[in-house]
C-alpha cells in the first residue's frame, strides 16, 4: 500500500580534495543520523529556489566554498519513496569541480572528514540507498546523467530502478 507522506526536495553535493578523497559529514541529526553523507540540504521552496541555487547556497553555508553553476555538474536525480517510513525525497546529485583541501569546522548537522573512495564503499556507515545506488553511480558515471527511483522499506535494501541514463564517454 502506498503511503501518504510529506515529499521533500533536496540536493547532495559531492566535493573532493586534490588527492581525490571525498568530503563527507557524519550526521548527528535525522535523516541519516550517525551515518556519513555528502553535504547538502533542502530547497527553499517558498523562495522558488532551484536545485542549482540550493547546491550553491548549501556549499557556501556548510563548508565555506564559493561555487557557481559552472562549478557544478548535475549527474543524477533520485526519487526515494517511503524513506525511513517518514517521507518521500526527490534528490538532485551534483559533482563539484572545485576542490576543497581544508577540512571545514564542524556544524550543527555534524562533523566533516575526507574519505577515500575505497573506504566509502567498503566499511563506512552510509545510507543504504547511497551504498547500493548513489556511490556506484558516482564512481562509474558521474559525467553522464541518470534518473532513478528507489522503493524504500525498513529492514530491506532499497529496490532501485534506473528510469533514464545518458552516459558520457
Amino acid at each position: 500500500m502506498k503511503q501518504l507522506l510529506p515529499f521533500k526536495i533536496s540536493v547532495l553535493v559531492h566535493i573532493r580534495d586534490s588527492a581525490g578523497r571525498l568530503l563527507l559529514i557524519e550526521r548527528n541529526k535525522a535523516p541519516n543520523e550517525g551515518l556519513w553523507s555528502c553535504i547538502g540540504g533542502k530547497l527553499e521552496m517558498g523562495l522558488g529556489e532551484s536545485p542549482f541555487e540550493c547546491a550553491i547556497r548549501e556549499t557556501g553555508e556548510e563548508v565555506g566554498l564559493a561555487v557557481s553553476e559552472e562549478d557544478l555538474h548535475l549527474f543524477a536525480m533520485i526519487s526515494e519513496k517511503n524513506y525511513e517510513d517518514k517521507s518521500h525525497w526527490l534528490m538532485f546529485l551534483f559533482d563539484c569541480h572545485k576542490r576543497l583541501d581544508r577540512l571545514p569546522e564542524a556544524i550543527d548537522e555534524g562533523r566533516f572528514a575526507f574519505h577515500s573512495p575505497e573506504s566509502i564503499l567498503e566499511d563506512l556507515p552510509i545510507p543504504e540507498t547511497d551504498r547500493v545506488a548513489l556511490w556506484p553511480l558516482y564512481f562509474n558515471d558521474r559525467k553522464g546523467f541518470t534518473v532513478m527511483r528507489a522503493e524504500c522499506a525498513l529492514e530491506k535494501p532499497p529496490d532501485v530502478t534506473i528510469e533514464e541514463c545518458q552516459n558520457q564517454d
